[in-house]
């Protein structure tokens, strides 16, 4: 399970906010100014093609609640990505169009610019208490 504090986040963080009932809604902290991130936390219930990996702020990105900075184990500070490719991969990633709550939300794509890994454990924990 992941750890998370309350801190000043650095450039490659992965960041999160509460949007209610176990939920939350992700993205990759570059500056006050540049937080990348696939849609905004209100985006969650919009049509999908309306979703994009896109560039807010800090102040947007909070809302009113408050910020989480994601902390990492010795494991996965070993196999993470430098906050250089991070970076990288999540600007290259802006503009796109492929959200799916389920398949391809927020949590994957952060998950994707840090660790390489399509993956959302919330999309997971929802599927398997459907059943």
């Amino acid at each position: 399970m992941a750890k998370w504090s309350l801190r000043c986040p650095i450039e490659g963080d992965i960041i999160r906010v509460s949007i209610g009932n176990n939920m939350h809604h992700y993205g990759i902290y570059v500056s006050d100014s540049c937080i990348i991130q696939y849609g905004l936390a209100s985006d969650i219930f919009k049509n999908s093609s309306e979703v994009s990996i896109q560039v807010g702020t800090i102040k947007d990105f909070i809302g009113n609640k408050y910020i989480e900075v994601r902390e990492y184990s010795i494991i996965e500070k070993l196999k993470k990505n430098s906050k250089d490719e991070i970076i990288e991969k999540a600007k290259a990633r802006i503009g796109e169009k492929k959200y799916d709550i389920l398949n391809n939300n927020c949590e994957h794509f952060v998950n994707e610019c840090v660790f390489n890994k399509h993956e959302s454990l919330e999309a997971k924990q929802y599927s398997e208490n459907r059943r």
